[in-house]
């Protein structure tokens, strides 16, 4: 599955937020069952080289569990974003939002969650996360952030598509290997 998500560079920081959210949830590429921030110095690190924290801030494991479960309830919310766009955020990812340090912000152009800075810490890195929520809602590019309907896969794209109907994260890869299942469901005696 690699060559579908050959464009992710984690390593180059993210140009807008529904990029960050979608990094954030790409950490766990369930395809290859590979952890990205499988210990508290992993997720310092992700969090620092994506400039949501300074470099050497710390987290410890209570951080490590908000962000996975923060991560996990994201991955739903994409998940819903192919049904009706009534559908409610999971209740796990409303815990892990009201765990983190945010208040809501009136300078600039409109009202905005603004995570609460001092001091450093990984909690604060991860309330910029939730703070690109609002800002890819505000943009109109957060119904467009979703995960790949092959259940292997459930890699994070932003669905680019006029009618907003795409499925998999890649035509390639994971919707190849979708039709070629029902393809063989439907001709088996």
């Amino acid at each position: 599955m690699a060559d579908a998500h050959a464009d992710d560079d984690p390593a180059q920081p993210p140009q807008d937020p529904a990029q960050l959210l979608q990094d954030f949830v790409n950490t766990l590429d369930i395809d290859s069952g590979t952890e990205g921030i499988a210990s508290p110095a992993d997720l310092a690190g992700w969090l620092a080289g994506r400039g949501l924290v300074p470099p050497g801030t710390a987290a410890d494991p209570a951080d490590l569990s908000t962000a996975i479960t923060l991560r996990e309830g994201l991955r739903e919310a994409m998940a819903a974003h192919h049904g009706p766009q009534e559908a409610d955020f999971p209740g796990e990812l409303d815990d892990a939002l009201s765990a983190l340090p945010l208040r809501i912000g009136l300078t600039g152009p409109r009202p905005a969650l603004v995570p609460l800075d001092p001091p450093p810490t990984a909690a604060a890195g991860l309330a910029r996360i939730a703070a690109a929520i609002m800002d890819t809602a505000a943009a109109g590019t957060w119904p467009r952030l979703k995960v790949c309907q092959e259940g292997t896969c459930r890699w994070a794209f932003l669905d680019t598509s006029k009618n907003r109907s795409r499925s998999w994260c890649s035509m390639r890869t994971c919707g190849n290997r979708t039709k070629t299942r029902a393809y063989r469901a439907r001709n088996r005696p």
